[in-house]
């Protein structure tokens, strides 16, 4: 018989043939349209495909563009209310399922949580455009009401599932000895449960301000005139008109989520070391 040394050792993925090559490949197809996007937003050239000289008049450009202005504050908006709703709403709900005894139909509530996740985007989008396109001709309200609460739906169970691991993965001890100390459920989660899960709670609206700032599907089919998001107007362009305009704003945005993902991989890693 095999020893458990000799199993680990013969099925160790770095040792598989090939896997270098592969993995290296793999990453250049995830990263270099990303990276290609950044090089052409420095483009003097108006054209897609011939790089002339480094310029940075596409950055100014969209910078004094109001629409791109108008379409930009609107996402950031719009991005923030929903992933702060989003995550109370994630909070309440991981609370629910993981700090009470198992009960029937536990499975089916998470089951619904998840949904935005099973079903295809374009589903969801359409079902909210027939949804609330009975609500407009009922009672004429066409405001933004629509995309917060669209984004927000969407949004919880990407803000769930960190909230939720980090909750299964927590010791009950502490919990269990402030309860015996005569310590209210509400002081309980103030004191005790609240800081530990604080880093989950972080990853789930980075998670859930991303997905909301990215979503171009959703936002294309419940906005009514005049709510353009930077997704669909950039969607918009590229319809129209193809400038490097377009790889500037683009660049933009990957910088935002380089940066929302290492001040979290920054915060929670000092949390940590603390």
């Amino acid at each position: 018989m095999f020893s458990q040394s000799f199993f680990e050792k013969r099925f160790d993925v770095k040792r598989v043939p090939s896997f270098q090559t592969i993995a290296l490949v793999t990453f250049a197809c995830l990263y270099a349209p990303i990276i290609i996007v950044i090089i052409y937003s420095f483009n003097s050239s108006p054209s897609l495909g011939v790089f002339e000289s480094f310029s940075l008049k596409w950055y100014a450009m969209a910078w004094d563009n109001e629409k791109v202005q108008d379409a930009a504050i609107r996402s950031l908006v719009l991005a923030a209310v929903a992933a702060s709703i989003a995550t109370v709403a994630a909070t309440m709900a991981a609370l629910a399922t993981t700090r009470t005894k198992r009960f029937k139909g536990q499975t089916f509530i998470y089951a619904i949580i998840n949904q935005p996740l099973m079903i295809p985007e374009i589903v969801t989008a359409v079902a909210l455009l027939v949804f609330f396109a009975m609500i407009k001709i009922a009672t004429g309200y066409t405001g933004m009401m629509y995309l917060i609460i669209a984004h927000t739906a969407f949004c919880i169970p990407f803000a769930y599932l960190p909230i939720r691991a980090r909750l299964e993965s927590m010791d009950l001890t502490l919990e269990t000895a402030g309860a015996d100390l005569y310590a209210t459920p509400w002081k309980t989660f103030q004191r005790i449960t609240l800081p530990m899960i604080w880093p989950g709670i972080i990853a789930g609206y980075m998670l859930a301000f991303v997905i909301s700032l990215d979503d171009v599907v959703i936002s294309e089919f419940v906005k009514s005139a005049g709510q353009e998001t930077l997704p669909t107007y950039m969607l918009g362009q590229l319809r129209r008109f193809i400038t490097p305009e377009t790889n500037a704003i683009a660049t933009a945005n990957i910088v935002v989520s380089v940066v929302l993902v290492s001040g979290f991989f920054l915060l929670t890693r000092n949390r940590n070391q603390g």
